[in-house]
């Protein structure tokens, strides 16, 4: 239930998400999110680097191996959204 709880927060999967594709500063995290808060952003980096899905590099943000593993296991979900969109 701890990692629905954190995945269920606002933002936390937005981030993640545009992680996956390699290390972000938080100012290009800030622009891909669009309307999060400096705030809000903040609050859920820190999260999300206390429970070891991604950490800071030289480069910024970037997805721990646990952040990694975690997109594997959410790539079924992201086909099943793709299809249901196409159904609509």
């Amino acid at each position: 239930m701890a990692a629905l709880d954190l995945l269920g927060r606002r933002w936390a999967l937005r981030i993640l998400w545009e992680l996956r594709s390699g290390p972000h500063t938080f100012r290009a995290l800030r622009e891909a999110c669009e309307d999060v808060s400096p705030t809000v952003l903040n609050t859920r980096l820190r999260e999300l680097r206390e429970a070891n899905l991604i950490e800071r590099s030289d480069e910024g943000y970037t997805l721990t191996l646990q952040g990694g593993r975690l997109g594997e296991a959410l790539a079924p979900l992201d086909a099943w959204s793709k299809r249901w969109e196409r159904s609509l």
